[in-house]
């Protein structure tokens, strides 16, 4: 049955084929990495899981229910959470207001009602340790490493805990030490049983993290293997064409 199912997803944007009929499945704590090259239409599947698209045609279910988003907050009640590539974080609050960014907790008496700090530290503390990450609910997001920063926006996500994280390119602009911070947030969240597409150029992470990766090409799925039946360097063959399908 599945997590996650995509079935014959087509995008269009007026004459240009984003993508052509791409299947795609995910089980609860499998991490699949999506990769591809500039304009193979990572990013757009991406999207349309996320509700930010919508498909020309195709259909998504979960948990074998057919859904339609309309709107990204379809996708989270879902169970659906994206990190973004630029994290989409505020330097000026600190990691717990960050977290909380959107969904703060409140204290109410009668009509009165102010923000509950405690409870938001607590919270964000507990899930900084769930992810065994070193960042601290009262840090400021603009003192911290790019690292410290992935944990902010993935202890995000897991506010609604949901069934799928999707991550684009978590690794793409942080430091050797960093990566491996954040490639041990994934393994995390595969721990706990949730799903994580991880749509990557580097190699060495998908080949780290994941459990399968798919191969996208000019907007068509060329391959879906198993780590362990596969190499960086047929990976490569199929991003480049060198290789045409697998």
């Amino acid at each position: 049955m599945g997590l996650l199912n995509l079935n014959g997803i087509t995008k269009s944007f007026g004459a240009i084929h984003a993508l052509n009929g791409v299947d795609l499945s995910i089980d609860p704590g499998e991490a699949v990495g999506l990769m591809g090259d500039n304009g193979a239409g990572k990013s757009t599947l991406m999207k349309i899981i996320a509700g930010n698209f919508k498909p020309t045609s195709g259909e998504i279910r979960i948990e074998d229910k057919s859904v339609e988003f309309h709107k990204p907050i379809d996708a989270r009640y879902a169970g659906i959470e994206i990190v973004y590539q630029d994290l989409a974080l505020c330097d000026n609050l600190t990691a717990a207001a960050n977290v909380f960014l959107g969904r703060e907790a409140k204290k109410r008496i009668g009509p009165f009602s102010w923000l509950d700090h405690g409870a938001m530290y607590k919270r964000a503390g507990e899930l900084f340790s769930e992810l065994k990450s070193e960042t601290r609910p009262r840090d400021l997001v603009r003192q911290m490493s790019g690292g410290q920063r992935q944990a902010v926006a993935i202890a995000r996500t897991r506010l609604s805990d949901p069934k799928l994280v999707l991550m684009d390119e978590p690794t793409a602009a942080i430091s050797v030490r960093q990566v491996a911070e954040v490639l041990a947030l994934i393994k995390r969240l595969k721990d706990t049983g949730h799903a994580v597409i991880l749509v990557s150029h580097r190699m060495p992470d998908v080949f780290d993290v994941c459990d399968r990766v798919a191969v996208l090409r000019r907007g068509t799925k060329v391959a879906d293997k198993h780590i362990k039946e596969t190499s960086p360097e047929e990976v490569t063959g199929l991003i480049t064409g060198a290789i045409e399908a697998a």
